[in-house]
C-alpha cells in the first residue's frame, strides 16, 4: 500500500514557476503527475522510475516542467517553470507498485494509488 500525500499548489501568474511534492509512505516502481481541470479528460503530465530515475514527459511539459526523485525522503517533485494559463488544474500524483511498462506511462488506468490533489491556477 502506498499512500501520497501532494502540497505546493497555489496562484501564480503567467511566467511564474511553482514546485509540487509527492510525499510517499511506501515504496512505487513509478510515480507520475497527472492533471486534471473541469470538463477535460486526466492528463499525464511527467513520470519518473523508482530505480534508474528514468524520467519520461507529456509533449505540454517538455522543456518547462522537471520531474525528480529524493529518494532520502521518499518524495518526488514537480518544478513547473514558465507556466501558462492552461497550465491551470488540478494536479495529482499517482504511483504503481507494479511496472506497466514505460510506453504506456501516461495511462491513468495503469496506477492503483492517487493522491488527494492539489490546485494550481495560472492567471494571465
Amino acid at each position: 500500500q502506498v499512500r501520497l500525500l501532494e502540497s505546493g499548489g497555489g496562484s501564480v501568474q503567467a511566467g511564474g514557476s511553482l514546485i509540487l511534492s509527492c510525499g510517499a509512505s511506501g515504496r512505487a516502481i513509478c510515480t507520475a503527475w497527472f492533471r486534471q481541470s473541469p470538463g477535460k479528460e486526466r492528463e499525464g503530465g511527467a513520470a519518473i522510475y523508482t530505480r534508474g530515475g528514468h524520467t519520461y514527459y507529456a509533449d505540454s511539459a517538455l522543456g518547462r516542467f522537471i520531474i525528480s526523485r529524493d529518494n532520502t525522503n521518499n518524495t518526488v517533485i514537480l518544478q513547473m517553470n514558465h507556466l501558462k494559463p492552461e497550465d491551470t488544474a488540478m494536479y495529482y500524483c499517482a504511483a504503481e507498485v507494479k511496472d506497466g511498462g514505460a510506453k504506456l506511462w501516461s495511462n491513468p488506468h495503469r496506477y492503483d494509488h492517487w493522491g488527494q490533489g492539489t490546485q494550481v491556477t495560472v492567471s494571465s
